[in-house]
């Protein structure tokens, strides 16, 4: 009985496809902690993409320049402010740490305040329960810290990625459009929603965070509390937490003022807090983020969770972004394999709309 041979040449493309799979799980593997400075060069690559083309295309103007300018761009408007804001957390968090007698005081008056309600009396804030939030607050406090020194290194290692990208960035794109292995629809539909997540993303999120941090230190210098502008960044920075977002700030902050008496501001901030603070999440998401990209909020709430668990604070926006493209690729494979005729989508699209071939140009604008 004869067995049917196995070509050879299927037997060297599928030992060349595990060889190039085990190198990139090695490349992978030994680089983890520099994969969010290769995915903040690509999220910069995207934004300034159009703007790259314009100066050294239209312009005229030397690669390297335009790379240099954009980069400084980046430092002006990305990491610049990202400095002033750890140089001014940092003290006002070492401070608040330091001055526990303050801090208990403030808890005291709480605490009576609990004890004397017929309704919130059941609550537990004795010591020691104090004492064990305080122990489990604290290991993440290394945490932290590692994740500022690993957003420093990963912030320079997207410079330098960013400038390599800019520079080459007509070879780049052409290399990768001819190694992607699909049609021409499903490469320009990959690219339409990569353009489209990314944006949505980098700059959808912290658009969501500062507005809404800028509206309840409002809030909280209006209903009379203590370092509105240390509570507003908390509120921005909390807008990432699933389900409860800005609640965890601005309803201990009113539990604050109800305890020490002042009632009235205190029912002002909980109104204020629910009906201007939580409704600016729904506005921006109906206007301006509809406008960048229409991501599902689950997408994004899970995808900062996946975000934190892999890269710390730096997955706030790629956290979202690795999700979203679990349903680009599942569309993608649609088109390819499934029973649908792929679709070519003709905005942001790399390749020409008119003649959408392989041969193509994928770096041509239009």
């Amino acid at each position: 009985m004869k067995y049917k041979q196995i070509n050879n040449n299927s037997i060297n493309q599928i030992m060349l496809i595990i060889i190039i799979l085990l190198i990139c799980i090695l490349i992978f593997t030994s680089l983890f902690y520099y994969l969010p400075g290769f995915l903040g060069a690509i999220t910069l690559y995207v934004l300034f993409r159009k703007v790259n083309f314009k100066l050294t295309e239209e312009k005229k103007w030397n690669k390297s320049l335009a790379s240099i300018l954009l980069i400084l761009l980046t430092i002006i408007f990305l990491v610049g402010p990202l400095y002033l804001l750890i140089n001014y957390m940092v003290p006002q968090v070492t401070d608040a740490i330091s001055n526990k007698e303050e801090i208990m005081e403030k808890f005291d008056s709480i605490k009576t305040y609990f004890k004397d309600s017929p309704y919130l009396s059941n609550i537990d804030l004795s010591d020691t329960a104090l004492m064990g939030a305080l122990q489990r607050a604290a290991k993440f406090i290394p945490n932290i810290l590692n994740s500022v020194a690993e957003v420093g290194v990963n912030v320079l290692v997207a410079l330098f990625v960013l400038y390599f990208m800019l520079v080459s960035s007509k070879q780049l794109e052409r290399a990768i459009y001819h190694a992607i292995p699909f049609s021409p629809g499903s490469k320009a539909e990959l690219w339409k929603e990569f353009d489209m997540m990314v944006k949505s993303n980098a700059i959808g999120i912290p658009i969501l965070a500062m507005c809404q941090g800028i509206v309840a230190g409002l809030g909280y210098w209006f209903f009379g509390l203590e370092s509105p502008i240390f509570l507003a960044i908390l509120t921005a920075v909390s807008t990432i937490i699933p389900i409860l977002g800005t609640m965890v700030v601005y309803l201990p902050a009113a539990v604050f003022l109800l305890a020490n008496g002042q009632s009235g501001n205190a029912i002002g901030l909980a109104l204020y807090g629910i009906i201007i603070i939580g409704s600016i999440d729904n506005v921006l998401r109906f206007t301006i983020l509809k406008r960048l990209g229409d991501v599902h909020p689950l997408i994004t709430v899970f995808g900062v969770l996946l975000g934190l668990n892999l890269f710390g604070m730096l997955g706030l926006i790629f956290g979202p972004l690795i999700l979203s493209c679990v349903g680009v690729l599942l569309k993608v494979y649609s088109n390819e394999f499934g029973r649908s005729t792929p679709e070519i989508i003709q905005s942001t699209s790399l390749i020409d709309p008119n003649n959408a071939n392989e041969n193509k140009d994928p770096t041509q604008l239009g």
